[in-house]
């Protein structure tokens, strides 16, 4: 457990929670997920006696729970909000597999859309205190950790300008940590187009026979889970936006709620660009697959329209061999010195003209690509 007080301009970390907040003040505490239910009783007495109200049981499940999706609730003292951010690559390769099929699975997809793995974070918003559960090794937490813990090391030097840039409240606070775990959303865009872009080329390549069917129906799943994991991103950080306007000042001035309000539209912003990408790619892709197939059709199509134009050229001359093979006695030309050269010279009249015609209508043209 990490307890940080922040005052008015500077910040502290303390080995215990302090019984009461400094005028202008607030509280941060963070765990680690696998600590909770260990240090639950002393986060208990923090809220009661900073907070005025312990949490529910049904708050604490859900802070425990690291498969909760994203999600707000309220009571009338506190605020409840589960946002899941991207699993790093070292949480996804260290975490126990138990379920061995899904593995294989997603093993298929492009290395891009096996990162389309989340973890929920936690956050009980209190008016002068903040409570967030992380996953273990939470790269969040652990970056703002180090960025205040370097502040405060150097704390004596610091400006006026760089101690402004710390959090107001335990909202804004959450607020930051939200906005990085959004800001690897959309990092994590242009991965996913490098990808998609590559397969595109490969279906639209006509040299080329595309069958990893099964990666490209992965990754499509994948993107669906990520459009998933937005909407509800989005429909948890709007409703605590419009709690946070119903709501009476309290504590907070109007300056400081009007910056909330920017700071949550900015998250929201953020999220609904992720989602507007991740839809775009699903349509590109659904496109592509489409157009892959016409081509294909297309190609069939020629190659269809050659062999009917070349099956047409050689059956009148069939028809003439048919006719000379037949055995009959008087057949005209058949007993003449220069027959069989007639025969030849008018089965290649007859195949040049059609051939000539066929060309001239274009059946026997390669359709330009």
């Amino acid at each position: 457990m990490h307890i940080v007080e922040f005052s008015p301009g500077t910040l502290r970390f303390v080995e215990e929670i302090p019984r009461q907040v400094q005028p202008g003040g607030f509280i941060w505490v963070f765990l680690e997920r696998e600590s909770f239910d260990t240090q639950l009783q002393a986060l208990q007495n923090a809220a009661l006696s900073l907070g005025g109200s312990a949490l529910l049981d049904l708050h604490c499940s859900d802070l425990a729970n690291a498969a909760h999706p994203s999600h707000y609730d309220y009571t009338s003292v506190y605020d409840l909000i589960i946002f899941r951010r991207l699993a790093s690559t070292h949480e996804t390769a260290a975490e126990p597999r138990a379920n061995e099929l899904e593995p294989k699975l997603r093993s298929l997809a492009p290395t891009a859309f096996r990162r389309i793995s989340t973890r929920a974070v936690g956050f009980a918003l209190f008016d002068r205190l903040l409570v967030s559960v992380h996953p273990v090794g939470c790269f969040t937490a652990k970056s703002f950790i180090e960025r205040y813990l370097s502040d405060a090391m150097t704390s004596e030097g610091v400006s006026a300008a760089a101690r402004s840039r710390l959090p107001t409240g335990p909202a804004d606070l959450m607020l930051r940590m939200v906005n990085v775990m959004v800001d690897s959303y959309l990092d994590l865009r242009k991965q996913l187009t490098a990808s998609l872009d590559h397969w595109q080329a490969e279906l639209l390549n006509p040299r080329t026979h595309f069958n990893n069917w099964t990666a490209l129906m992965s990754a499509r799943n994948e993107l669906h889970t990520l459009e998933d994991l937005c909407e509800e991103q989005h429909d948890a950080m709007q409703e605590w936006l419009d709690t946070l306007r119903e709501q009476p000042l309290g504590h907070s001035a109007q300056a400081e709620r009007d910056g909330l309000i920017a700071r949550s539209r900015d998250v929201i912003e953020h999220i609904e660009r992720v989602v507007h990408h991740v839809r775009r790619l699903e349509q590109s892709a659904e496109t592509v697959v489409q157009i892959h197939f016409s081509a294909q059709s297309n190609r069939t199509n020629d190659i269809m329209r050659t062999l009917t134009a070349l099956t047409a050229i050689f059956l009148p001359l069939n028809l003439i061999a048919g006719i000379f093979g037949m055995n009959f006695e008087f057949i005209p030309l058949v007993h003449h010195q220069a027959g069989f050269w007639w025969a030849m010279g008018g089965m290649t009249f007859i195949a040049s003209s059609l051939g000539l015609l066929f060309w001239r209508k274009r059946y026997l043209a390669r359709t330009s690509r």
